[in-house]
């Protein structure tokens, strides 16, 4: 079974988030770069499915150069290889452009099925997973905390929370999932893991290697525009409820919270 796994790499949620002067982009500067969580738990599941109907795994990252590292971690991992579509006309794409030339290399590979994060921790946009589906032309399950595929390899049943039930969704491969918590728990690199990927093969692409239109991407060529960031408004300081006694604490709580709050 041969798996693609797409990777974004986003800044690591404990780094602070500064916006730049244009207020329509971040300050880049001693940001920690990792991978996207959500693509961890398809690499974790390709991985397993690998394991068990044998295959490769091909990681498939767009960005700059520094893309490099997170593919390599997926590549220690235990995934076989990676593809790096890395063009400067690509900065400040969309999800749209995202998806089309994701689709493109894709295309390309040998594909039974397709893992995607559910969304991007950074954007929060949740939309490449579909269009990438669209522009493939496979079924897509989204939101999967448990995919099973039949022995066969032909299909796959894939179980998907809503509230209060479980949706269980069979499909015909080939097919896209896109994965979120609770899928699985992935492993950590071990340090051999981490010595064979640095021989593992790791190819870099343009738009043009995949035969795409240049002026289909790039800031340009948005039909998705960010038109301002604003941070969220700071936080008064908690205040400490006082009294000598804990029935003495929950008068004055009750108080603060009907007439300070206004909430009861």
């Amino acid at each position: 079974m041969n798996i693609i796994v797409c990777l974004k790499q986003v800044p690591d949620t404990e780094s602070q988030i500064k916006i730049a002067p244009d207020a329509k982009s971040i300050i880049e500067d001693d940001i920690k770069w990792v991978m996207n969580p959500y693509d961890e738990y398809g690499v974790e599941e390709a991985l397993r499915l690998k394991e068990k109907f044998g295959g490769e795994v091909t990681v498939v990252g767009l960005g700059p150069q520094r893309v490099t590292e997170s593919i390599r971690t997926a590549l220690a991992m235990g995934a076989d290889k990676g593809v790096l579509i890395n063009d400067p006309v690509l900065e400040g794409s969309d999800t749209l452009a995202t998806a089309k030339a994701l689709a493109a290399a894709i295309k390309e590979l040998p594909c039974d099925l397709v893992f995607a994060g559910q969304r991007g921790v950074d954007s929060d946009n949740g939309l490449v997973g579909a269009a990438l589906a669209e522009f493939l032309g496979v079924p897509q399950i989204c939101l999967a905390v448990k995919v099973e595929v039949a022995e066969d390899g032909q299909s796959l049943k894939a179980h998907r929370p809503i509230e209060g039930q479980t949706l269980v969704i069979e499909t015909s491969l080939p097919a896209l999932i896109t994965a979120q918590k609770g899928l699985n728990e992935p492993r950590y690199a071990s340090l051999p893991g981490i010595m064979k990927a640095k021989k593992k093969p790791l190819e870099e692409k343009t738009l043009a290697d995949l035969g795409l239109d240049a002026s289909e991407f790039g800031e340009g060529a948005q039909n998705l525009k960010i038109q301002e960031l604003i941070p969220p408004p700071q936080r008064e300081a908690g205040k400490m409820v006082e009294g000598e006694t804990p029935e003495a604490k929950a008068v004055e709580l009750a108080r603060l919270l009907h007439e300070e709050a206004k909430v009861i």
